[in-house]
């Protein structure tokens, strides 16, 4: 068995204003706390004890996974007193790892969805006795992250900063956030301030002759930093794209929690999720969305790709695309709201208030 270290890090504040009191990591996707995906993957993999390390509103995991018995894991918590960066909480962690020194550390990030091997690469940081072992994903277009190169044998060269030019652009490999590190390198990052390990832990390793091992696996992966890509993250859990033995039932084009009530002929597609005791009126359409718990959808809505709070309503005939309601908001009837629009929780839209498209 292996153990590890979930970072369940400080951006839920980027799904405001869906809710301002649940982190991200606990808003349902695929019908499931985002992150029980995370801990039922570890858990498949071989992993049986695991440390989150939280840096916000930590009082709301621990009644809600407990001991973590029900997944079939040991869980810890360990909650930072002041931000520490993702090198800084993985070293506030180790007093709470069994791990000898030489034994293998897993660690993965609480934002990213992914497909990863990661029973694949426990061998590969194993087989190549590296010191740290880092997922590494190709990506079409690589401006927007840190490039990773690495030789023919997958040992890495460098770390370099997020690309201005194509000269720069030396690689489509990027560092996708899931690591394996010899328990004894974790005890070597600084205590008590912020640490890196993007810019530097893994750049002062290496130019102490460390040995970081890079291993490609280009199976599904997504940054869940937005709600547009957490609403596509559902989906994709739900399709099937995105392997997760948590999703609470088979995958499909949608998912209908058991207390939900859907009219006959609306139409549920592209891995939509009906939460609990959502309502879901006649004639509605609704592609690649998430529907949270209590939600109303009255007749002849359709939505799109978007993300509908916990107990909000939306009106008869009102159209939704990439919109984001807020937890117990009203939109009402025929409205039309496009991409990017947030409405805060609670807040009222009057009936045919606002819409996008043309006069003709």
């Amino acid at each position: 068995m292996t153990e590890a270290i979930l970072l369940v890090g400080g951006k839920g504040t980027r799904l405001r204003p869906l809710t301002v009191n649940t982190p991200k990591p606990m808003v349902p996707a695929a019908g499931v706390p985002f992150l029980t995906h995370q801990l039922a993957r570890a858990k498949a993999a071989g992993v049986d004890h695991i440390v989150l390390a939280t840096s916000y509103l930590a009082e709301v995991f621990e009644p809600y996974f407990g001991d973590g018995s029900r997944l079939g894991l040991h869980l810890e918590y360990v909650t930072e007193v002041e931000p520490l960066g993702t090198g800084g909480a993985i070293r506030n962690v180790a007093s709470h790892l069994r791990s000898g020194p030489d034994d293998p550390v897993l660690i993965f990030n609480g934002d990213i969805l992914t497909g990863l091997d990661i029973p694949a690469l426990l061998d590969e940081h194993t087989t190549s006795g590296a010191d740290v072992s880092l997922h590494l994903s190709r990506v079409e277009d690589p401006r927007a992250y840190g490039l990773v190169p690495t030789d023919a044998t997958g040992r890495v060269q460098a770390f370099l900063e997020k690309p201005q030019t194509p000269e720069e652009i030396v690689t489509d490999q990027i560092n996708a956030g899931a690591y394996v590190f010899r328990r004894s390198v974790i005890d070597t990052i600084p205590t008590g301030r912020p640490v890196s390990v993007e810019r530097e832990t893994f750049p002062d390793l290496l130019s102490s002759g460390a040995h970081l091992q890079g291993m490609v696996d280009s199976t599904y992966w997504l940054d869940l930093g937005t709600p547009q890509a957490f609403v596509r993250g559902s989906a994709d859990l739900v399709l099937g794209r995105a392997p997760s033995p948590a999703v609470p039932g088979r995958c499909g084009d949608c998912l209908v929690l058991p207390t939900a009530e859907v009219a006959q002929d609306a139409k549920l597609t592209g891995g939509t999720v009906i939460g609990e005791n959502a309502r879901v009126g006649e004639g509605a359409r609704i592609f690649g969305s998430t529907v949270l718990a209590d939600a109303v959808i009255e007749p002849g809505a359709v939505i799109t790709d978007s993300l509908i709070g916990k107990g909000a309503r939306i009106g008869a005939r009102t159209v939704l695309t990439g919109a984001v309601i807020g937890d117990g908001a009203h939109v009402g009837a025929d409205n039309e709201l496009q991409t990017g629009v947030r409405i805060w929780c609670d807040a009222t839209l009057p009936p045919a208030t606002l819409r996008f498209s043309s006069d003709q």
